[in-house]
């Protein structure tokens, strides 16, 4: 009796089939969560999509936007999300008042962060004291707006002569754009690209950023659900190092890497999107602790001092440790993170 093989050609797409199928099958399944709408700092996750990185390291990644600072980090800790984009210091908070949550940051993406008062020339604002008897719009749930009584402190603003109006997101820039507000507070490369698409002279905008004006803070990470990352060790090392790639090839070519949004975002303008990823590079990604030490790590003592501004503004349960906070074993080694 004799067994009848398939022809040559039929046997290598039956064998090719089969391959694909056990690696499709091997692959590790990833919900990743954005901070925020795609705009332009989202392009660093979004490369690794379109240039297979993310496959590469054998992961199926899909990534979703958000509505704020702590959206990311509740649907993370709840497991709904395995890794997300959000706010270190509203996870200090979060975990501060929930130390069971399992979630923690494991790379450090905007070593300054991008909180900002933004005001106007014409409505009298040029530095941190002219804000006072002033009206600032702000978000009250918005990570800036969180980081205003540090702000504050440390630059000697009498926050009772400020008035704050609370405001939603999508009214916040146009109500400075109409004079309803002398000053809002955001996140730099959102608010001061929408006033410009708004018609605001850019001689007319003031940006204070407050990593400028004495707070110390770090800014947005990449958080793991710790559950999953015990289960899937590699599966956060590897998304790591397909994001590390991504950061690099965004940063070298941010022209290009733009791209990665537009296509995700039929409203996206993509000179303004450009911009609000320049700005995201320039003043919050490369930064000189980044150029000196490489990408994606959290200096202890920089660290200790942050809890010290948070803790003028936020009275914690009890005092944070850098790595209750900070996972830094799941970093791509030193040498893969310098910067060049």
């Amino acid at each position: 009796m004799s067994v009848r093989r398939p022809g040559s050609s039929a046997w290598l797409a039956l064998l090719f089939a089969a391959t694909f199928a056990t690696q499709a099958a091997a692959e590790t399944n990833i919900r990743f969560t954005l901070d925020f709408k795609i705009e332009g700092p989202s392009a660093p996750f979004l490369v690794p999509l379109d240039k297979g990185y993310y496959s590469a390291e054998g992961l199926n990644v899909t990534i979703d936007p958000a509505l704020g600072s702590l959206q990311p980090i509740e649907r993370v800790a709840s497991g709904e999300y395995d890794i997300g984009f959000g706010d270190i210091n509203t996870l200090i908070k979060f975990r501060d008042a929930k130390p069971a949550s399992p979630v923690k940051a494991v790379f450090m993406v905007y070593n300054r962060p991008p909180y900002a008062v933004i005001g106007r020339k014409s409505r009298g604002i040029a530095k941190p004291k002219d804000l006072e008897g002033k009206t600032l719009g702000a978000p009250l749930a918005g990570g800036a707006f969180a980081q205003w009584p540090i702000f504050a402190q440390v630059n000697s603003i009498d926050a009772a002569k400020v008035t704050i109006e609370n405001v939603s997101f999508p009214v916040r820039e146009p109500m400075l754009a109409a004079g309803q507000v002398d000053a809002i507070t955001g996140y730099s490369f959102t608010s001061y690209v929408n006033l410009k698409d708004k018609g605001v002279p850019v001689d007319d905008i003031v940006v204070l950023l407050m990593a400028d004006y004495g707070v110390v803070l770090y800014g947005n990470a990449i958080l793991v659900n710790t559950k999953f990352a015990t289960e899937h060790p590699d599966a956060v090392q590897g998304f790591l190092r397909a994001f590390l790639k991504g950061l690099r090839d965004t940063v070298k070519q941010p022209a290009t890497a733009i791209e990665s949004v537009i296509k995700r975002n039929g409203q996206a303008v993509k000179n303004v999107e450009l911009e609000r990823l320049n700005m995201a590079i320039r003043e919050n990604i490369v930064t000189p602790e980044v150029k000196a030490n490489g990408y994606g790590g959290v200096d202890a003592d920089r660290f200790a001092l942050a809890l010290e501004q948070i803790a003028l503004a936020y009275k914690f349960k009890a005092k944070p440790r850098l790595e209750g906070v900070f996972d830094s074993s799941f970093l791509p080694a030193a040498a893969a993170r310098k910067f060049n």
